[in-house]
């Protein structure tokens, strides 16, 4: 696989399982609470500023967002939980959508976890984790905003977070900023490296 990338380009926004790309590539998928800045990192890491829509109005993603990075493996984004502005109806319709690609996905080889790291998690990322590693899923954990911590605080803000996740052997926490690019290069060495996908 090349650096920087070379084509990214999103394939569909899915409902539902026969909707799903049926191309075998490894897929990552990246979850987080609505409005946490997941956008903002997809296309920080893609090199691009608008293939994943931004919005200040949390609960925009309504479907699961396959995106295929060069061909060689595929970025998955899932709505955000958490946004509880919309009915009962629609956050089970999200959960039941989201639990079942969880849960059946064949092709699915690792789940980026974004958290906010100004603040410690909230009850529902623990939950999310949780759900993850019930189901057996290796967990990047990618802590946003990171530029607007000082860096003095650091270290006790990624403690907050490894401490309240109970980050699990093997998982890796990194502070991620989608305006600096703090941890870009790192985030793309974990899932490189955990996919076996070599760089050209």
């Amino acid at each position: 696989m090349k650096f920087p990338i070379q084509n990214a380009d999103i394939i569909i926004s899915a409902v539902e399982e026969a909707q799903y790309p049926k191309v075998r590539l490894p897929e990552v998928a990246i979850a987080g609470r609505s409005n946490v800045g997941k956008s903002s990192m997809i296309n920080r890491l893609l090199n691009r500023k608008k293939l994943a829509r931004t919005s200040g109005k949390p609960g925009r993603t309504r479907t699961i967002n396959f995106f295929d990075i060069d061909g060689e493996l595929i970025f998955v984004d899932v709505p955000g939980y958490g946004y509880a502005k919309v009915s009962k109806q629609e956050l089970e319709k999200w959960g039941d959508m989201m639990d079942h690609y969880f849960s059946t996905r064949k092709t699915l080889e690792k789940v980026i976890l974004i958290v906010d790291f100004r603040h410690k998690p909230t009850e529902q990322d623990v939950q999310m984790y949780d759900y993850l590693k019930y189901l057996g899923l290796p967990v990047l954990v990618v802590a946003t905003k990171a530029d607007k911590v000082k860096r003095g605080v650091h270290n006790r803000h990624m403690n907050q977070v490894v401490n309240t996740l109970q980050i699990a052997e093997g998982d890796t926490v990194i502070p991620f900023s989608s305006e600096t690019g703090q941890g870009k290069d790192e985030v793309w060495r974990i899932i490189l490296n955990d996919l076996g996908i070599e760089i050209e």
